[in-house]
C-alpha cells in the first residue's frame, strides 16, 4: 500500500449521494457541498430509479453536478456500489466520501476532516476516514462501533479523544480511500439495505486497513425516525424503522453471523441482539405486527442464506 507523490500534497475528492425520490431533500445537501471550505472536484448523485423527477431537478438547479441514473432501486448498498465503480475505478479520485440523501454536513466539514487527520492520511493503513453523526433534531450522537465477535460501543476514554480507531461505521459520511476499493472490492449489492456498510468495514479490517474516526468533525444524519422516549424513569433513543427495513437489519445481521463470522459468541450476540429488539418492538414500536413480521422473515432468509432484494420502499410494508 503506497502513496504517489500527487495524492500525499493535493488529493482529489469526490461526494457520492446515493438518492431514492429525494428531490425535495437533496437541495439541502447540495448546497452543503457546493458551500464546503475545501471544493470537492466532483459531486456525484446515483439516482436510485426516483420516480418524483429527483434526476430532472438536479439537472435544472445543478448541473455541475454528475447524475449516475439506475433504472431501479439497488437500495443504499447498489448505489453506493455504483457510484465508487464510477468515482474511484473509472474516474480514481483519490478519496471518495459518501452520503445517504438525508445527511448534511457543515461547510467545513470537510477542511475539518482532513486537517484533524492530516497526519493519519499520510498513512497508507488507514482506508477510511469518519466523522460523528449527529441527529439533528435530538442531538443523539452515532459513534461507530468495535467488533469484537459482535458489535460493542468503545470506552467513553476513547469517545473523548479527537481522533480514535473503530471497527465499524455507518456508510453515510464516511471518506473511502480509493486503494481500498481496488483491493477490497465494492459493497455487497445484495445486501440492499442495512449492514452493508459494517460487511465492508469488517471486510476492510480483514485487510489490516484502519477506519479513523474525528470526532471533531460532526455532522447532521437521520438514522431512522429517531425520538428520545422515557421507560422505567431512564430516557432512552428510539429509531423507528419501517417494516421492510427490519426485514434487511435482520436478515443481513442473521446473514453475516451465521455465514461471514460463524463463530459461536458472534451468533449469539446477533440472537441476543435480535431478540432485545423485537422486545423494544413491541414496547416502542408504531407498526408492531407488521415489523415483527418483517424482522422474523429477515432472520428466516438470513439462516437460509437467502440475499437480494425482496421489499422495497415504494410498495410499503
Amino acid at each position: 500500500m503506497t502513496l504517489s507523490r500527487e495524492t500525499r500534497m493535493k488529493p482529489s475528492i469526490a461526494s457520492i449521494t446515493t438518492a431514492y425520490n429525494a428531490a425535495h431533500r437533496l437541495p439541502r445537501q447540495i448546497d452543503a457541498l457546493l458551500r464546503q471550505t475545501r471544493a470537492l472536484q466532483e459531486i456525484v448523485v446515483v439516482d436510485n430509479g426516483s420516480t418524483d423527477g429527483t434526476s430532472a431537478m438536479l439537472a435544472e438547479r445543478y448541473p455541475q453536478v454528475t447524475v449516475l441514473r439506475l433504472s431501479s432501486n439497488a437500495g443504499a448498498a447498489g448505489g453506493w456500489a455504483a457510484g465508487l465503480t464510477y468515482t474511484a475505478l473509472e474516474k480514481r479520485h483519490d478519496w471518495i466520501w459518501n452520503f445517504d440523501d438525508d445527511s448534511v454536513p457543515g461547510d467545513s466539514a470537510l477542511d475539518t476532516m482532513l486537517s484533524s487527520a492530516r497526519e493519519i492520511t499520510e498513512d497508507p493503513s488507514v482506508g477510511m476516514l469518519v466523522p460523528l453523526p449527529v441527529h439533528e433534531s435530538t442531538g443523539v450522537s452515532y459513534p461507530p462501533l468495535l467488533w469484537r465477535d459482535g458489535l460493542i460501543k468503545p470506552a467513553k476514554d476513547v469517545l473523548q479523544g479527537p481522533v480514535w480507531f473503530a471497527d465499524v461505521a455507518v456508510a453515510s459520511g464516511c471518506m473511502v480511500r480509493r486503494e481500498v476499493v481496488e483491493a477490497v472490492g465494492l459493497p455487497r449489492a445484495d445486501f440492499f439495505m442495512d449492514f452493508f456498510d459494517f460487511e465492508y468495514c469488517l471486510r476492510m479490517r480483514s485487510r489490516k486497513y484502519k477506519i479513523a474516526v474525528i470526532n471533531e468533525c460532526p455532522f447532521s444524519h437521520e438514522l431512522g425516525d429517531t425520538v428520545v422516549i422515557r421507560f422505567a424513569r431512564r430516557s432512552r433513543v428510539w429509531s423507528q424503522h419501517a417494516p421492510w427495513r427490519e426485514y434487511y437489519m435482520s436478515r443481513n445481521l442473521t446473514y453475516a453471523a451465521f455465514w461471514l463470522y460463524p463463530a459461536s459468541k458472534t451468533k449469539q450476540f446477533a440472537v441476543l441482539h435480535l431478540f432485545r429488539h423485537a422486545v423494544a418492538i413491541l414496547l416502542f414500536g408504531a407498526q408492531k405486527a407488521a415489523s415483527l413480521k418483517k424482522l422474523l422473515q429477515g432472520v428466516v432468509d438470513g439462516r437460509r442464506g437467502r440475499l437480494g432484494v425482496r421489499f422495497l420502499p415504494h410498495l410499503g410494508t
